[in-house]
């Protein structure tokens, strides 16, 4: 996939685009979603637009029957990532190690996961970036299906964790140890000009500071105001 904007986006760090984000007065921060494996079992940003998709209790869409992730797999590949939403509360995985080994072998970016992750040791063997809400050992089957597949998802929890965000299938998604951030496309342009901004404003800082001067100097009020819209 050539994309300009995704190649700017796999430059940055989750703060720096958080910080874009706040300058903007936009939304698409979510924590608590840590990453769980990846390239030295947890180091590795991973950048790519949203192939989504939705789990939980009930009867899975018409049709002959496709195991959950199958069909997001199918529409994944290089420079895209899969985010998933299973927060029916039911503690049942929502990923698991052959989906991961499937997503691998399509070259997809990594996985997003708002719900249980299943057979972490196998992705952690695969050094495939993989983050989710948290670990489990038990199975899909016979608690839930896979209710839609690039359809509107919605992940996060509470205001003080980052707060929900609706992301739609080709949303640019950007996620490292620090948060998981989802911006639209319509909005990424701006994102990343303001990103890049606060990145080069914060290089020259760091230089002063390696250069010696004191860094109640450097951080003072053009740092703080920064952010202001």
């Amino acid at each position: 996939m050539h994309d300009p904007f995704l190649q700017r986006l796999r430059r940055l760090d989750a703060c720096a685009v958080s910080d874009a984000l706040d300058k903007l007065g936009l939304t698409g921060v979510v924590t608590g979603l840590p990453q769980r494996s990846g390239p030295d079992q947890g180091g590795g940003r991973i950048a790519g637009r949203a192939v989504t998709m939705k789990v939980g209790p009930g009867k899975p869409p018409p049709g002959p029957p496709v195991h959950l992730g199958c069909t997001a797999i199918a529409h994944a590949g290089p420079g895209h990532i899969i985010v998933v939403e299973q927060r029916s509360g039911v503690e049942a995985g929502c990923w698991g190690g052959l989906l991961t080994l499937g997503a691998k072998m399509r070259g997809t970016e990594g996985v997003v996961a708002d719900g249980p992750l299943r057979d972490v040791d196998e992705a952690i063997g695969y050094r495939f970036p993989v983050f989710s809400r948290s670990l489990t050992s038990r199975t899909a089957r016979g608690r839930v299906v896979e209710l839609g597949t690039q359809i509107p998802v919605t992940i996060g929890t509470s205001p003080d964790a980052g707060g929900q965000v609706t992301v739609h299938p080709g949303d640019y998604v950007l996620a490292d140890r620090s948060a998981v951030i989802i911006i639209p496309a319509a909005d990424i342009e701006r994102v990343l000009q303001a990103a890049e901004m606060i990145v080069a404003k914060e290089a020259a800082m760091a230089k002063a500071i390696l250069a010696g001067t004191p860094i109640g100097e450097v951080m003072g009020g053009s740092y703080e105001h920064m952010l202001e819209r």
